[in-house]
């Protein structure tokens, strides 16, 4: 090692990975030393694989390693223990979750997501930072020992607990808040009442020396409060400027630092009261409001479960008959029929069929896997062959289908990229916060000293960015459940701000303007015969296309589960039932030596062993209100209506939407795609509203895809939204719903900027004291939630929708 580096050694003897106190520089790799020779082996495995930015993100993120006993692991190898981590797992792919407690910042959430660069047999890994959880999709060419002690290596060891904790763990901490809050309120009344002798201006004289006493008393009261109640706040801030980040709670823990310890040279050294109930005030008021906020958003959490957000159905054999109920009524030992590009909503037994499951929603990976009989299939796999039976072998998960449409895997790369006017404001909030009481209690320090205090403490307490953090998520969030009421769901609340920002509207025709269940089906061509009608019902018995389920409940008869199924999209179905090969769709699919000339509607032509039979012709019904709805979208969007039909429906189309919507005709899944796409190019916002699982392409590359649901079974993860057919009419309301609520929004900006404006121009002037301050700012975001609540829910009463 030469001079330069001993040099830069023995000026600084900190952890190159954890930033720890080294003893020595006897552990080092060039001119980086480490504390011990875990740290240094975790820098050597980043180092080798070329990941040396996770130093770039944050100062010595690393977690210390001088822990280097090694951990055995072998117990994971258990099929038994494996199944508490795995959610899923078939021959070629598996997929884990672990609880990371050690993940706090950037450069762990950044290590944890290139976890495939140390091993090539990790797919993909995704964090979840609010739940320090840890999503990993591996080859079965390693396992969940190697991966876990993989993490372990790095310093991410997960916590293997092999019972469920998640709910637990909400209630404890949810247990420690009420704690909190009432040790804070019980020491913050008891220090009220032994205040009484200073509120009402007793002399120390008349006090016969118990206000003394009660000065001490009340710094016993206080001590709980300060390391307890208000521990979060104070590590909070710490952790923040550990990191070199300076949050919202650095203000206000340092408001508190400030009341105890002023409060505590008051009484020591000066005899005087201090500012104990103010401390221990402020606190128990911040308590109550997270408390406020918490019960809040479970309440959101609740109506925005998979009940709420999926309004799906599924179809279960009992006695002999099918019929459909909603997915969480599904219980152990049912037996659900899954068709062809059908979610599989809760893990089950392959009783009949054949089972092609695509786990692609889930793991990313679109490769479908081949399941026999007696088989498990896992939640979230999706059928891409004929009808299969399944038996449940668990309940239903109230989590799973919601974690799994708001999976990484769906997300649009735009949502990533936005930051909010919340954001932005708060990111320099507390800087200007500080600067401010600094400033301000500088110049009063020239006039006096005791009103110096009182305005530094004073500006911390009531200047307060939380009302701003909290308008768009209450907004948003009360507008989310309110048109979940109303049959549209969303997957989360930040599209209710892209609503707002829509151009254009593309509509699917069939089974998003017409209704599938309603239309007139007329058959032209050879004579039907009970064996061909058996075929036929058979075959679209498969397939979750609207035309499909017309022609299923038009013709009478009894069906089987079929052998081979192939669903074509934009052309038709193929499939073999006892020897006979049955194809339906379009007519190049079905016969291409033939010419359509039936110049009819939405056609579907059918063969039987390649001799053309017939053909279905579908009068279709548009959904009732679409001319009211036509007239109302069209004179705030650009309209297009995109169909894999011929053009017998444009006339009709145009009595809808006029001669100033464009009309596409014969358009397949790739090509509506592209024209959105194009859309897209040219700057615009497209929403495209269609069928969920034949427009899964279409609807993921628009900004905002809505699947419309008719028989609550159509859905994909491809989707933003689901809105019932019976909610069809009300879209219009929904849209200018979302656009009032970003005004809500932007009012609760403004009452938020008047109430800190009001509040620091008090506090400036030394009218403000910090136990009133204390109390303002609690009031300031209870007051934006009731504002912004009131409002929208005014709004939608006004509209009609609650």
């Amino acid at each position: 090692m030469n001079s330069t580096e001993e040099k830069s050694i023995s000026e600084k003897l900190v952890c190159y990975h954890c930033g720890d106190n080294c003893p020595d520089d006897k552990i080092h790799i060039d001119n980086k030393i480490f504390c011990c020779n875990g740290c240094k082996s975790v820098f050597s495995i980043l180092n080798n694989n070329d990941m040396c930015t996770y130093y770039s993100i944050s100062d010595a993120p690393g977690i210390n390693k001088k822990d280097e006993n090694k951990r055995n692991y072998d117990f994971l190898d258990d099929p038994d223990i494996k199944t508490k981590f795995v959610d899923i797992s078939d021959d070629r792919i598996s997929k884990a979750i672990f609880s990371i407690p050690q993940m706090h910042c950037s450069s762990c959430i950044w290590i944890l997501e290139n976890l495939n660069r140390l091993d090539n047999d990790i797919l993909s890994s995704q964090v979840n930072f609010l739940q320090k959880s840890l999503s990993v999709t591996y080859n079965n060419k390693t396992s969940l020992k190697k991966i876990v002690t993989l993490l372990d290596s790095i310093g991410y060891e997960p916590l293997l607990n092999l019972e469920e904790k998640r709910d637990s763990k909400n209630s404890s901490e949810l247990r420690k808040l009420y704690y909190k809050i009432g040790i804070a309120g019980f020491c913050f009344g008891n220090i009220m009442m032994l205040s009484f002798p200073e509120y009402l201006s007793i002399s120390p004289q008349d006090s016969a020396g118990l206000d003394t006493l009660f000065n001490y008393l009340n710094i016993l009261l206080s001590i709980p409060v300060f390391f307890y109640s208000g521990s979060e706040y104070l590590i909070s801030a710490y952790k923040s400027l550990k990191n070199k980040i300076v949050n919202i709670d650095v203000p206000i823990a340092l408001g508190i630092i400030v009341l105890f310890l002023r409060s505590l040279v008051e009484i020591i050294f000066f005899s005087n009261a201090g500012y104990l109930d103010s401390m221990t005030g402020l606190v128990f008021f911040l308590l109550l409001g997270k408390l406020f906020q918490t019960k809040t958003y479970d309440a959101l959490n609740f109506e925005r479960n998979y009940k709420s957000y999926f309004p799906l159905g599924i179809t279960i054999r009992k006695n002999n008959s099918e019929t459909t109920i909603p997915v969480e009524k599904i219980e152990v030992g049912d037996r659900l029929i899954i068709r062809n590009g059908e979610l599989i909503p809760v893990d089950s037994v392959l009783i009949k069929g054949n089972g092609t499951i695509d786990y692609s929603f889930v793991t990313g990976e679109a490769l479908p896997v081949k399941k026999e009989q007696g088989e498990i299939i896992y939640a979230g796999g999706k059928q891409t062959g004929g009808a299969i039976e399944i038996e449940s072998i668990k309940e239903i998960s109230q989590s799973y289908l919601t974690r799994l449409w708001n999976n990484k895997i769906f997300s649009k790369q735009k949502e990533m990229n936005s930051i909010s006017l919340a954001n932005y404001i708060s990111k320099y909030f507390t800087f200007i916060v500080l600067g401010l009481a600094i400033v301000s209690s500088g110049i009063w320090m020239f006039y006096d000293t005791n009103t110096a205090m009182n305005v530094f403490t004073a500006i911390l307490i009531v200047a307060c960015p939380c009302a701003l953090a909290l308008s768009t998520p209450f907004t948003s969030g009360n507008a989310l459940r309110i048109m979940g009421r109303n049959n549209f769901y969303l997957r989360n609340v930040d599209l209710i701000e892209e609503l707002t920002k829509i151009t254009d509207i593309v509509f699917d025709k069939t089974g998003t303007l017409t209704i599938s269940g309603k239309a007139n089906i007329k058959y032209e061509g050879m004579e039907l015969t009970t064996k061909k009608k058996f075929l036929i019902k058979s075959a679209v018995r498969n397939s979750t296309h609207p035309l499909s389920k017309m022609i299923f409940d038009y013709l009478e008869g009894h069906y089987i589960i079929i052998e081979k199924f192939e669903e074509i999209a934009g052309e038709g179905i193929y499939a073999e039932i006892n020897r006979s090969t049955i194809k339906l769709g379009s007519l190049l699919l079905v016969n291409k030596e033939k010419f359509d000339i039936s110049g009819g509607n939405s056609v579907v032509h059918c063969s039987i062993n390649d001799e053309y039979i017939g053909k279905f012709i579908i009068n279709n019904f548009y959904r009732e209100n679409l001319t009211n709805l036509a007239k109302e979208l069209k004179s705030k969007y650009n309209i297009h209506v995109l169909s894999g039909d011929n053009k017998s429906e444009h006339e009709n189309l145009k009595r809808f939407f006029g001669n100033d919507s464009i009309y596409l005709f014969d358009q397949s899944p790739q090509d509506k795609l592209d024209y959105i796409a194009a859309l897209q190019n040219a700057d615009k916002k497209v929403l495209m509203m269609g069928d969920g699982l034949n427009d899964a392409g279409a609807l993921r590359q628009s900004d905002i895809g809505i699947s419309i649901s008719e028989d609550k079974s159509n859905f994909s993860p491809s989707c933003d939204g689901i809105l019932e057919a019976k909610s069809f009419d009300l879209f219009t309301k929904f849209l200018n719903f979302a656009i009032y609520s970003k005004k809500i929004i932007i009012a609760s900006f403004i009452i938020s900027f008047v109430y800190n404006f009001f509040g620091l121009y008090f506090a400036i002037s030394g009218n403000l004291t910090p136990i009133l301050a204390a109390i303002l700012m609690p009031i300031s975001s209870i007051s934006i939630v009731i504002f912004t609540t009131t409002g929208t829910n005014l709004y939608a009463k006004k509209r009609g929708l609650i």
